[in-house]
């Protein structure tokens, strides 16, 4: 099976709205591993890894707004090399 990393830069109104624990549950759902970080410019950082299929899923909710307390003003996404990491987590 497939195998890709994304690293993912949010910004907007995506901090104190449970972004990273929302974010942290999509990604398990599609059994992703990687993280979610604030990032001290207000953003958040995002590393999604596994199959094709799941991480464009979650990039899909992330654009499409996250949780509904947040507010998306942009998302940059880049491919990068995948690492074996245990699990996701919330940094």
């Amino acid at each position: 099976m497939a195998r890709i990393a994304q690293k993912i830069r949010v910004t907007g109104r995506v901090q104190g709205v449970f972004f990273r624990d929302s974010t942290r549950r999509q990604a398990e759902a599609g059994r992703l591993t990687g993280y979610a970080a604030n990032l001290d410019d207000g953003s958040v950082e995002i590393l999604l890894q596994g199959s094709p299929e799941a991480v464009e899923k979650v990039l899909q909710w992330i654009k499409a707004g996250g949780p509904p307390a947040a507010r998306v003003e942009s998302v940059t996404d880049v491919s990068c090399i995948f690492q074996e990491t245990g699990g996701f987590t919330v940094r």
